[in-house]
């Protein structure tokens, strides 16, 4: 993935995590290029002291970023999203919250879409909570969680 303006557009979380993992990708392949021992200490020196902070900004915020369920996330899936939610009259900004943040409850909408209680009926805040739920992915965890739950409230219905 390449940057061509950097102030032109917002960017997802999906797009921010593409990009660092292609940088850190790229970082290891430049890496496994250099041979010479020589080589290898002015990479050493120019990681510590020039490029560290930036650096270790990167990798945390890849860090953070991988376990959000923007992980989980294709080009394919944020676009069938983007044309699902065509239909809502929202903000490139709300979009892209919705996107980044997955809500799951009508609160977290409101909380994302501004004057919501004004420009949505409670019928078109479930809609926006089902395309949201049924089009992005929930990543692992949630999914963990959900069956733990699921699995819970089994053994209150039958208790054996």
């Amino acid at each position: 993935m390449e940057v061509k303006d950097a102030s032109a557009a917002l960017l997802s979380n999906y797009e921010v995590f593409q990009l660092l993992t292609d940088m850190k990708e790229q970082r290891k392949e430049s890496g496994k290029n250099k041979h010479s021992s020589g080589q290898q200490n002015l990479n050493t020196i120019t990681y510590e002291f020039i490029s560290s902070k930036e650096e270790k900004k990167r990798l945390l915020t890849l860090k953070y970023i991988s376990k959000t369920p923007c992980r989980h996330q294709s080009p394919e899936i944020v676009r069938e999203f983007l044309t699902a939610v065509k239909s809502h009259k929202l903000t490139k900004a709300e979009k892209l919250q919705l996107l980044n943040h997955r809500p799951v409850t009508a609160v977290e909408i409101q909380l994302m879409v501004e004057e919501s209680e004004e420009r949505l009926t409670e019928e078109q805040i479930e809609a926006l909570l089902h395309t949201v739920t049924s089009i992005l992915p929930a990543g692992p965890e949630a999914e963990q969680k959900q069956n733990t739950n699921d699995d819970m409230t089994m053994d209150e219905e039958d208790p054996a």
